[in-house]
Parts: C-alpha cells; sequence; structure tokens
C-alpha cells in the first residue's frame, strides 16, 4: 500500500539585525573675529608767544586820571618835605645869629643859593620803557601704532553616546503543510475502474 499523505513542516525563519553601541565625537569649530583700531600721527606746535606790557610807558607820556593824581600827591608831600627843610634851616641861622653880624645877607644869600645853582633839566620821554617777557614755543608730537584685537570663539565639543540595537525580524511563520498524495478515493471501492477484487480464502 502507498503513502497517501505527505507531511511537510516549515520552520520559522528569524532575521536578526543588530547595531553596535557608539560614540559620536563632535569637533569644536573656532570663529576669529580681528578688528582694527587705527593709530595716527598728531602733531600740536604752539610758537612763541610775545608779552609786551606798555601801561607805564603810557603813563610816564600821559599819565591816567588816577596815575596822574598819585604824582601830584607825591610832588606835594616832597614840596611840603623840601619847605619844612628850608624854614628849618632859616631858624637855625637865625638862632645862630650873633651880634654885628649881617643876618639878613646870609639869609637871603641861602634863600637865592638854591635857585641860581640850578640848572634847567631835559627830560626824555617816555621814560620808561614797555616790559617785554615772552613764552617758549612748543612742539608736541605723538605717534600710535595700529592695533590689531583677536577675539576668539571656540564652541564646545560635544559627545553622543548611542547605545546598540537589536531588531529581530520574523520573515517566515511557522507552518504545517499536509498534503495528499494518492489516488481517488471511490466509495464504494467496486466503482474504481482498475478495482480488483480481493480473494478472501476461508
Amino acid at each position: 500500500m502507498s503513502q497517501l499523505i505527505e507531511i511537510k513542516s516549515v520552520p520559522i525563519e528569524i532575521e536578526m539585525k543588530m547595531s553596535h553601541a557608539r560614540l559620536e565625537y563632535t569637533r569644536a569649530s573656532a570663529d576669529l573675529e580681528i578688528s582694527r583700531d587705527k593709530g595716527g600721527l598728531s602733531i600740536k606746535s604752539r610758537p612763541i608767544r610775545l608779552n609786551v606790557d606798555t601801561f607805564e610807558m603810557r603813563n610816564s607820556i600821559l599819565p591816567t586820571p588816577v596815575r596822574s593824581i598819585e604824582q601830584a600827591a607825591q610832588k606835594g608831600k616832597q614840596a611840603a618835605y623840601e619847605a619844612t627843610a628850608t624854614y628849618a634851616q632859616q631858624g637855625e641861622l637865625l638862632l645862630k645869629a650873633k651880634i654885628g653880624e649881617d643876618v639878613m645877607a646870609q639869609y637871603e644869600a641861602r634863600a637865592l643859593s638854591p635857585h641860581m645853582d640850578s640848572q634847567p633839566g631835559l627830560t626824555f620821554i617816555p621814560t620808561t620803557g614797555p616790559e617785554i617777557d615772552w613764552d617758549p614755543g612748543e612742539l608736541n608730537i605723538r605717534f600710535e601704532m595700529d592695533k590689531l584685537n583677536f577675539d576668539w570663539r571656540l564652541n564646545q565639543t560635544q559627545l553622543e553616546f548611542i547605545p546598540g540595537d537589536i531588531e529581530i525580524t520574523v520573515k517566515q511563520q511557522p507552518d504545517v503543510i499536509i498534503k495528499y498524495i494518492g489516488g481517488p478515493l471511490y466509495v464504494p471501492p467496486s466503482s474504481d475502474p482498475n478495482y480488483e477484487p480481493v480473494d478472501v480464502q476461508a
């Protein structure tokens, strides 16, 4: 008797994908900013300054009202001193007079002697020259070089850890295939064209 049924088992098919853990490193970048400060050359010059004061010179030619009053007061004071001295000399002469002397002749001679000896004076104006003063000159030279400013900007280094991964894919489910491989079955069996009776011996 031949085999009528064929049984076939299909195993499960699994696909596994695995990725390893890794550490990713991001390199830091740097930005450089350069700025320039310009220098330069500066020169400051101050020439000689001449100071001329002609106040006293002008006062010796044409005094101001205040100066005129001061000069008149000084002259009056000087004249009073001279008059006092003259009167003192005359009184002294009178006190030293002796009997029989011609006191009046001596008095007149002494009184007239200053005026007779005086000479007309010449005065040159201005009597005082100007006051001259000067400030020295000054020269300042300043040179400043250009300046370069460097500004570094560093980005932070980044480290990223990526864990491992396991991916399981079922590509084929398990299965059992049952297949009938025999011929057709006839009911009753005698209807089979190829039927052969079975001999039964008693």
